[in-house]
Order: structure tokens, then C-alpha cells, then sequence
């Protein structure tokens, strides 16, 4: 919206309170509240906060971590076992995962191996993956992929408000299109009726045939009947226009009878629009978001790549922990008490490994696919976007002349009418080729404004 001051005014102007001068709701205006008040907008806002949240949950992977375990068992007075085991765990970003741990157990039938000091038994260690998962694992694959779902759920946002907006102004282009047939037609079924009015009048003096007062007749029935069926497409066209229109709340609004499309349109559209229009070569697409979304995509799956690759590795696992009951004592840990341990795992085969990487491969070369086919569509999109706006450009000046040049007949055609030397279906004949042209001048506007705005959607300049 331009100012506080027009906002207010098209407030107004939905309540039923505006002026007849403040009837006109622009397209800057229009798009104002599309852009503030949508909820589509407003949803695709979603998107950014799902994927901070993904973001999130995936670095909780990385939450250091307290597990106590008690087990306790008492039967005819007797203490079989007590055990307690605590663990604090500090994962790293590595396969690396660093652990400190009390124990106290103690029991009847305690197993000897469990069996710790009166005080307990600390120990503080680390577990260290060799192999497989010590550059690339689930939790980093899993957190690398989030940071890149939120830059991809970025790059969906755009697409889908650059949508949403260019739905919105194709809407109104199609209200303002349909406003102007309706004019076009109240204003030449005006004209009809003021042509039968007269024909009458100089029938009754016996200047015209009663033929001609016929012909005017049915002349205004035709424009009568091409008028309500004007009146239906701009209805439909304005309730089309109230869906897009929106205030704070989600209330939806109605416009009122008095509110009326800018005819100024044409004229300001590339300001509006914020678009130079320029030939294909000056437009750059390389930081398209539907370009930018692939890539994402394509970096989600180089990380899932490397993860299918690093598990042909083998699981080899070393555990060390060094014991002390004195945990005041730093001096007290030594090589000399210690835990350790060694677990290596291998598949044979490696079929399911291997299959794994082969479908990761694949769905590689798919995205780098698409990637180059959506590049070239939209290079072409773009070509053909400007040759359809130079067309209708043309199309939409000729057809100015040919209007004026259809009045100018018409003028012609009425004056030997009226001196009897022309007749009333000439003039009729030629003012239907005049309603003709001004109508094919009404949609070559409507093609133009949205050939324009085809043009920024594709280039992804309306969001």
C-alpha cells in the first residue's frame, strides 16, 4: 500500500463509505492487501517454521544426554542385587562420543563382574567409531539435510506466494476487463435507445419509414440482451476479485457497488509491476527459486550419497573408559584402571549397502536432469513470454486505431442517415463492428497485463 492514508481510504471504500472520487481500488493498493492479508500467504509462512523446527529436532541429536538405570531385587528379606548405573553422554559432530559414568552395586547374589567399591566406581571415557560413521553418520547426514530443508522450504515459499500473487492479478485484470464490456455495452445500449427514440419521433413527422423504427427496435433488444449478459461476467468476475481480499483476523471482504478497477492500469503496469521488461539475454535466472529449490535438492542428496558410501565401510567400534573410586582426584585416573572394549562388524555381501548407494546414485542423475530440463524451460518460457507481450502490445495499438477509425465511420454513416441518403442498417452494421473492435481492444489489454505479469512470475519478481 502506498500510504496510511490510502489505506484507510480503501478501507472505507469496503465498509460503503467512500466518496464517489474514492471509488477506485488500484492494483498497487489491491496488491497491498494480497500481500499483507492473504491467509495463502500467510500459510506459506509455514513452511520457513517447519523447517527451523526439523532444524531443531535434528540437533537434538547432538544433546548431551543423562541415563540412570536402578534394578533392585528383594525377596524373603534377602537383597539379591542392587544396582545403579548413571551416564552422562556428550555427543560430537564426529563419530565421537565422550562418557562419564558412576556405578554402585551391590547384592547377595550380585554377579562378580557388576560387583563395584562400597563408594562406587567412576570412570570417564570415550567410544570412537574407526570406520563407518566417523566423517558421515545418521545424526550428521540428518542435520546437514535440515539446514538445507529450510533454504529449500525458502525457495517453495517464493514459488507458491508468486503464485498466489499472480492468480490475484489475473483475477483483477479479468475484473477490469469485464468492467470495461460492461461499460462498453451500457453505453451503446444507451445509444440505442436514444437512436429508437429518435426514429420514432421522425417516423410519427413522416420522415422515416416505419421499417426503421422496427430495425431500431430490434437493434436494442440485441444490445439489451448483449448487456445482461455483461452484467453476469462482471459479477462473477468481482465476487472472483473478493477472494482475494483480506484484512487483519482473516476477515474476509466484500466490495461494495461503488468500488470500481483502475482504467489507469495499462499505463502504470510496469511500475507496479516493478518490471523493466527487458530482452531475455538481461534476465537472470540463476538465482531462480525454483533453481535454487533443485539444488537444495540435489545437496540433500550428495549427503545422503556420501552417507550410502560410507556404510560399504565395516562398524568398527573402540570403547575406553578410565576407572577411579576418587572422582575429586584428576591424578587418581591411570592406565593402569580402565574398561575397554572392541566391536567390528562386516557384512559379506554388502547387498543391501551396496543396493542402497546404487538407488542414491540414481536419484543423483534424476535431479541433475531435471535441473538442466527446468533451466532450458525456463530460458524458453522467459523468450516466449516477450514475444507474447510484443504481440499484444501491437495488437492492443492497431486495435486503438481501429476503434477511432470505426467511430469516425460510424459519424459518417449517421450524418447521411439523417439526411437520407444512408440507411439504418448500414449504421447498425458498422456500429456492431465497432463493438467488435472495442472489445477485441478490452482483451488484447487483458492479454497484455497478463502476459506482463506471466513475464515476472516466471521471472520471479512478484513475490
Amino acid at each position: 500500500m502506498k500510504t496510511v492514508l490510502s489505506y484507510l481510504l480503501a478501507l472505507m471504500c469496503f465498509n460503503g463509505f467512500a466518496q464517489e472520487s474514492l471509488t477506485t481500488l488500484t492494483l498497487e493498493e489491491y496488491l497491498g492487501y494480497v500481500k499483507k492479508y492473504h491467509p495463502v500467504v500467510k500459510q506459506t509462512q509455514l513452511l520457513v517454521s517447519e523447517g527451523e523446527a526439523k532444524l531443531l529436532k535434528s540437533r537434538g541429536a547432538f544433546d548431551p544426554k543423562i541415563e540412570v538405570d536402578f534394578d533392585r531385587k528383594k525377596f524373603s528379606e534377602t537383597t539379591y542385587y542392587n544396582k545403579l548405573n548413571t551416564t552422562f553422554k556428550l555427543p560430537t559432530w564426529y563419530g565421537v562420543e565422550l562418557k562419564a559414568n558412576f556405578e554402585n552395586n551391590d547384592g547377595t547374589y550380585l554377579n562378580p563382574e557388576l560387583q563395584t567399591p562400597d563408594d562406587g566406581l567412576y570412570s570417564a571415557g570415550v567410544s570412537v567409531s574407526l570406520a563407518k560413521g566417523l566423517f558421515m553418520n545418521e545424526r550428521m547426514a540428518t542435520l546437514k539435510q535440515a539446514k538445507l530443508f529450510t533454504q529449500q522450504a525458502q525457495a517453495n515459499q517464493q514459488l507458491l506466494v508468486n503464485d498466489v500473487i499472480y492468480n490475484a492479478l489475473v483475477t483483477y485484470y479479468n475484473w477490469l476487463k469485464n468492467y470495461q464490456s460492461l461499460k462498453t455495452y451500457e453505453g451503446y445500449t444507451q445509444n440505442a435507445k436514444t437512436r429508437l427514440d429518435i426514429i420514432k419521433k421522425s417516423y410519427l413527422a413522416g420522415d422515416k419509414p416505419a421499417i426503421d423504427t422496427l430495425e431500431a427496435s430490434i437493434n436494442l433488444k440485441n444490445r439489451m440482451v448483449d448487456l445482461e449478459k455483461a452484467k453476469i461476467g462482471y459479477i462473477k468476475s468481482k465476487l472472483e476479485l473478493s477472494n482475494y481480499l483480506w484484512i487483519d483476523n482473516n476477515i474476509p471482504l466484500e466490495l461494495e457497488e461503488a468500488i470500481i478497477p483502475d482504467l489507469n492500469t495499462i499505463s502504470i503496469i510496469d511500475q507496479v509491476l516493478n518490471s523493466s521488461l527487458l530482452n531475455s539475454d538481461a534476465i537472470d535466472i540463476t538465482n531462480h527459486p525454483k533453481l535454487k529449490a533443485l539444488q537444495v535438492k540435489k545437496d540433500i542428496l550428495t549427503i545422503d550419497k556420501k552417507l550410502k558410501t560410507n556404510n560399504l565401510l565395516p562398524t568398527v567400534n573402540l570403547q575406553y573408559n578410565f576407572l577411579t573410586t576418587d572422582y575429586d582426584n584428576l591424578n587418581s585416573l591411570n592406565t593402569a584402571n580402565y574398561k575397554s572394549g572392541l566391536q567390528i562388524n562386516f557384512p559379506l555381501f554388502l547387498r543391501k549397502e551396496r543396493g542402497d548407494l546404487k538407488l542414491a546414485q540414481i536419484k543423483l542423475q534424476d535431479i541433475n536432469f531435471e535441473l538442466a530440463t527446468t533451466e532450458v524451460t525456463l530460458k524458453n518460457k522467459i523468450n516466449s513470454n516477450l514475444q507474447e507481450i510484443e504481440s499484444y502490445n501491437n495488437q492492443h495499438i492497431i486495435l486503438l486505431d481501429l476503434v477511432e477509425d470505426y467511430k469516425a465511420l460510424i459519424q459518417g454513416e449517421e450524418r447521411k442517415f439523417e439526411i437520407g441518403e444512408g440507411s439504418l442498417f448500414l449504421v447498425n452494421y458498422r456500429e456492431v463492428k465497432l463493438i467488435e473492435n472495442e472489445l477485441k481492444r478490452i482483451d488484447a489489454e487483458y492479454q497484455l497485463l497478463s502476459s506482463k505479469s506471466n513475464l515476472s512470475r516466471t521471472i520471479n519478481t512478484l513475490f
